[in-house]
């Protein structure tokens, strides 16, 4: 009596079999490896840019986001940088109010006068620089202008 294992007619079923399911396994897993590629998270980043307003802006495109972190954080993340910016700054935490970046100081109240504005993802910011928390992918955008409502 031959054994089920030793029959050639159940070793070529079982050959058979293995060979669609492996090949079953390898037509599908390409797919779901892009997939999982494709699902792997952005580094995690907000973008910072300094609108000078003269023709002249400076993008700082990939600074490291992490939780709790505010514009004023962003911005002293950029200022390390070799071709970073200087900026100056009255008050902390939520009375902290720009009055510089590099060389370009406010120029106060009144008519025609520009002053440093900031813009979070194209929305006008509704509190203190200092305070101001981010999400990652957010884009600052500090913009030297006249202010309009």
């Amino acid at each position: 009596m031959q054994s089920c294992l030793s029959s050639p007619r159940l070793v070529s079923r079982r050959r058979v079999c293995a060979i669609v399911v492996f090949v079953g396994i390898a037509a599908i897993l390409p797919g779901n490896l892009g997939q999982i590629v494709a699902a792997d998270p952005e580094p995690l980043s907000v973008k910072l840019i300094i609108d000078y307003n003269d023709g002249v802006e400076k993008h700082f495109t990939a600074i490291p986001w992490k939780k709790g972190m505010t514009v004023m954080d962003a911005m002293r993340y950029a200022k390390r940088g070799k071709h970073g910016i200087d900026f100056k700054f009255s008050g902390n935490g939520d009375t902290a109010f720009l009055t510089q970046i590099d060389d370009l100081k406010n120029e106060g109240g009144g008519e025609g006068k520009k002053n440093w504005i900031l813009r979070v993802n194209k929305k006008l910011a509704t509190e203190s620089f200092g305070v101001f928390e981010l999400n990652s992918g957010d884009v600052i955008r500090w913009q030297f202008e006249v202010f309009k409502l």
